[in-house]
């Protein structure tokens, strides 16, 4: 089954490759915007002054509260 599986991808792949290739370009300009949202999900905006390093942030979590 496994053997006739990756028989059938082969063949689809090949049969479909212009069509693949041609939505390409697409496909990256789509990643731009999604990467945008899913990687900066870790930045918090809370305050308009940055904080520096060598100061501890007033809202951490760390302390169990």
């Amino acid at each position: 089954m496994l053997v006739m599986s990756v028989v059938a991808l082969f063949f689809l792949l090949e049969e479909h490759r212009a069509h693949m290739l041609g939505a390409l370009p697409y496909l990256f300009l789509l990643a731009c915007p999604l990467m945008h949202v899913f990687m900066h999900h870790g930045h918090h905006h809370h305050g308009s002054e940055p904080s520096s390093p060598d100061q501890p942030k007033a809202n951490s979590h760390q302390d169990g509260e």
